[in-house]
């Protein structure tokens, strides 16, 4: 590195080398003069002259570096303005895209802690769900634990049973667990009016018989477990004809509560001619919807029976509000009667009343000669009153 006004300069940069160029010829120029001068005097005028020549091309030469120098120093000046306009602009456009990095990143950050927050309340209302479905399938296992033994199954029917009828029909037009004349205990005994008279529902659930015909895989299992089903239901309904249907205490028929809709819809649509025996036998099956259109039916049986037992009482009520309503006849005229005789004594008294005020106004001004003798009006006779 060379120094040349105030700037700094490569050993290769043109500003160095066209100088050292330009002392180089300069250097082997004067060798040639010298030469030449030993050779000849007479040459020694036209290199005088081209040495002079050459010396006015090194001032031109020098001066066109200092322009060329001076040109370097403005492009450097430029240049720096230029770099320090682009730093500003840089910082300004950084600091721009800081701020709005910032802002996305707020927004973001808002925007995820809400999404948390969303997370968070779904995966709570996720763990009560999946808290309600354990729950439900511990229930589930219970239920299947009172359907696999004989005795809880019955009382899960009776229990439905009563909870069909409670709804369906007033409290004291029924009893549940009734114990019949022959011992037996019905599991709901519906007081209906003569005829047809009480009524036994008994709850029944065939389960077992079912659920091997649900389960069977082969033509064989499948006819075995129909006839199991079959062979189920039936004892059911006779065992229902006999124990509770007695002459003079019941009805001349019952009902054979199935607490299962499938159980009921599988004998009515495979199973007709088991349906057509417990017809036969007066015994008829009832699903709990069906039990609880036929509780309804009942219902209006029982209002209507009601209605009957209550009609001589309805007629002497009405036969007193006859008479109530022909006393208070009687007692209306007899306060008119009354009004308008009060009417008649007011009027009276406001005859009178005129009579005296015109007497005391004469009897004030002395005109005792205006005063002329009148006949003492009788007293009006009151009425008596009525009793």
């Amino acid at each position: 590195m060379i120094t040349l006004f105030g700037k700094s300069y490569p050993w290769t940069a043109p500003e160095i080398l066209i100088p050292a160029a330009v002392l180089l010829v300069l250097a082997l120029a004067l060798l040639l003069i010298l030469r030449a001068a030993r050779r000849s005097a007479q040459s020694a005028e036209p290199l005088l002259r081209e040495l002079m020549f050459m010396g006015q091309r090194v001032q031109s030469l020098s001066d066109g570096q200092e322009r060329l120098t001076g040109g370097l120093h403005h492009v450097s000046e430029a240049q720096a303005h230029s770099q320090a306009n682009m730093l500003r602009l840089m910082e300004t456009r950084l600091a721009d895209v800081q701020r709005q990095m910032t802002e996305a990143l707020q927004g973001t950050s808002t925007r995820t802690a809400r999404s948390l927050g969303e997370l968070q309340q779904r995966l709570e209302t996720i763990d009560k769900a999946q808290a309600n479905i354990e729950k439900l399938s511990g229930n589930v296992l219970s239920l299947q634990d009172i359907l696999s033994n004989k005795q809880t199954r019955g009382a899960f029917g009776e229990i439905q049973l009563h909870d069909i009828v409670q709804k369906a029909l007033p409290s004291d037009s029924y009893t549940m667990q009734a114990t019949l004349s022959n011992g037996r205990r019905a599991d709901c005994l519906v007081h209906l009016p003569n005829p047809p008279g009480p009524i036994v529902i008994d709850a029944k659930f065939p389960l077992e018989a079912y659920e091997a015909l649900r389960r069977a895989e082969t033509p064989r299992q499948a006819q075995e477990a129909a006839q199991f089903l079959r062979t189920s239901v039936r004892n059911h309904l006779r065992a229902i004809a006999d124990r509770y249907i007695l002459d003079g205490e019941t009805a001349d028929g019952a009902l054979m509560f199935l607490p299962s809709e499938a159980v009921y819809a599988e004998l009515h649509a495979n199973f007709p001619e088991t349906v057509r025996e417990g017809f036969a036998l007066k015994v008829w099956i009832v699903s709990p919807t069906t039990c609880m259109a036929t509780l309804n039916t009942m219902r209006a049986v029982l209002k209507d029976a009601r209605m009957r037992e209550q009609a001589g009482a309805i007629r002497k009520e009405l036969s007193l509000l006859y008479g109530d309503i022909d006393r208070l006849s009687t007692r209306v005229d007899n306060l008119d009667r009354h009004f308008g005789q009060a009417a008649k004594d007011i009027e009276e008294i406001k005859i009178s009343s005129d009579k005296a005020t015109k007497r005391a106004r004469r009897l004030d001004n002395f005109d005792f000669e205006e005063l002329a003798p009148d006949p003492l009006p009788s007293p009006p006779a009151l009425a008596r009153p009525a009793e």
